[in-house]
């Protein structure tokens, strides 16, 4: 997605060559009128797919997968990063390690929120390594439900995540997919 390249370009904050800051527009701040043009785009990417539901995990996917399912008219469940009180009954539960907060945790679904007869749309703003991903796939697995692919907002491919599992057979889209960055030489994309 052009727009979305043109955007992280001129509102990113490359911190790092691993870290990508994109929270005025995306994250901790949302353009929700771009957001909706991101959501408008994963739509026709998954257009006759069949969704039922989408998965994201909380906090930052919440919010394009929010916006993707407007136009197509689905539920939106998220994974929690931690157990309520009001949570009952069994859960599909997946251990993730986090990069970007260096620590690990169990993301937690209820199982009366997915059940065999669901086709999922997986929903995230960043891809880099992939373990938030794999971690909902395990859910997926673990709830039957059928896949029908992942979208992201941004994938940074030089950490790899995304090409490991679409060598799987994973079906993943990426609205802007970085080949490499870095403060001083900014964003190159694939």
């Amino acid at each position: 997605m052009k727009a979305l390249e043109e955007k992280i370009t001129r509102e990113g904050t490359v911190l790092s060559a691993d870290i990508l800051k994109v929270g005025n527009f995306l994250n901790q701040q949302l353009d929700v009128p771009f957001l909706m043009e991101m959501g408008r785009e994963i739509a026709r990417l998954y257009e006759g797919e069949g969704v039922t539901k989408i998965l994201t995990i909380e906090a930052s996917g919440i919010a394009i997968a929010t916006a993707a399912a407007v136009h197509m008219q689905v539920p939106v469940v998220f994974a929690k990063k931690s157990r309520a009180s009001t949570q009952t009954g069994g859960m599909y539960t997946a251990s993730v390690h986090s990069f970007t907060h260096g620590n690990t945790y169990d993301a937690i679904v209820p199982e009366s929120m997915l059940s065999a007869d669901d086709r999922l749309l997986l929903i995230d703003d960043f891809l880099a390594h992939g373990a938030a991903l794999c971690g909902l796939l395990s859910i997926v697995k673990q709830s039957g439900a059928h896949l029908c692919g992942c979208a992201i907002a941004i994938e940074k491919a030089f950490q790899g995540g995304g090409d490991k599992l679409r060598a799987e057979g994973v079906r993943i889209d990426s609205l802007a997919c970085i080949a490499s960055m870095s403060p001083t030489d900014g964003i190159v994309y694939r």
